[in-house]
């Protein structure tokens, strides 16, 4: 980059309740950081309370050119929450759910697109009659696991590989009885653990609309990002790139 250019930026806003002693809360900061300096990329980024993104999600979430919804559940809004997926699922926003962040990908996914309108999580109601996202019969925090992954999906071409170890933070995930569903309606399954169960979910029409249930964060650190969080932001600047341009630009690259 020559002398006077300036440095692009993209602007992430991190969904989510921020607790600081919570280490999968750091370890998101950080890991964006990481991916950032990576990238040569001025990354700011701001936590956006769940409650905070109220019944009108686009303007609550216009600065953004991205969204990280973070481990942390329950959110103090699942309705916000839900909501901030809903935002970016419908408008194209790159989004990229860890954890807590999956199981409410999939919780808004169940309700708004396949039409289970009863489709309930058991940290927030245990006795539901329609439980997408369960107790894990172990817990996985403090957990690390190889995950394999469907060699067509974006996310092997983010690792560029089909196989990876990942760390855990989670007691809670896909009801099995549901991933058919899910994956048959369109959240298709492309990661797994050794015992088949399901670990990564995205949307393969979005232009990035990721979930796992383990924390890449955890395992991001300086000089070495983590290849879904470098992917996240590449998809986070493209995004800002299209933002900013003139309709003249954008119709010259139809």
């Amino acid at each position: 980059m020559g002398p006077g250019a300036s440095i692009p930026g993209v602007r992430v806003g991190i969904v989510g309740d921020y607790t600081p002693d919570f280490p999968p809360h750091g370890a998101t900061d950080a890991g964006l950081a990481h991916a950032a300096a990576a990238l040569g990329l001025a990354c700011e980024t701001r936590w956006v309370s769940t409650a905070s993104v109220g019944p009108d999600p686009e303007t609550a979430l216009a600065p953004y050119d991205a969204l990280l919804v973070a481990p942390g559940s329950p959110y103090r809004s699942l309705a916000g929450a839900l909501a901030a997926i809903r935002h970016a699922r419908e408008s194209g926003l790159p989004l990229l759910g860890t954890c807590g962040g999956l199981q409410h990908i999939i919780l808004e996914y169940a309700r708004a697109v396949l039409g289970f309108e009863d489709a309930q999580h058991a940290e927030y109601d245990p006795y539901a009659s329609r439980l997408f996202l369960v107790p894990l019969s172990c817990s996985l925090v403090g957990r690390t696991m190889r995950v394999i992954l469907d060699p067509a999906s974006r996310a092997a071409r983010c690792y560029g590989g089909v196989t990876a170890e990942e760390s855990y933070y989670c007691n809670f995930g896909l009801n099995p009885e549901y991933r058919d569903a899910l994956h048959d309606g369109g959240l298709r399954v492309v990661g797994w653990d050794d015992l088949g169960e399901a670990r990564i979910f995205e949307l393969p029409d979005h232009p990035f609309f990721l979930g796992t249930l383990y924390v890449p964060q955890l395992l991001s650190a300086p000089g070495r990002p983590h290849p879904l969080i470098l992917a996240f932001l590449r998809s986070a600047m493209a995004h800002a790139t299209a933002g900013t341009e003139s309709p003249t630009d954008a119709r010259s690259r139809r």
